[in-house]
């Protein structure tokens, strides 16, 4: 029954979800508004182990030239976290996960550090 809420499988490569593409109109209004001056859907990929790579769904350079690595989330699998926290120990980026706060709570993006 479980598993029944799980959808079957993942989009193909470089094709977005709903949620990433409502994400990826966010990072667009932040890249005109001079806080982002680059991103790219699933535009890096860090290896983790032998056979083992995490890729994260936004790859972001903020004003600053900082490099962020952006999970967009609605719900985790426990192998997805793990693979977020084992990346951000080992690269140094900030690793966030971005989830949709609903519209109750003010709408917009909630953000979780790794």
């Amino acid at each position: 029954m479980k598993n029944q809420m799980y959808a079957l499988g993942r989009l193909k490569t470089g094709v977005m979800n709903k949620t990433e593409l409502a994400y990826a109109q966010y990072l667009a209004i932040r890249k005109h508004a001079g806080d982002v001056l680059w991103y790219r859907f699933e535009g890096l990929k860090f290896r983790l182990a032998d056979n083992t790579f995490y890729t994260p769904d936004f790859a972001v350079m903020l004003a600053n030239g900082q490099m962020e690595a952006h999970e967009v989330k609605g719900f985790w699998q426990d192998d997805a976290r793990v693979k977020i926290k084992l990346a951000a120990e080992l690269y140094p980026f900030r690793f966030v996960a971005i989830k949709v706060r609903p519209k109750k709570d003010g709408g917009g993006w909630q953000v979780e550090d790794f």
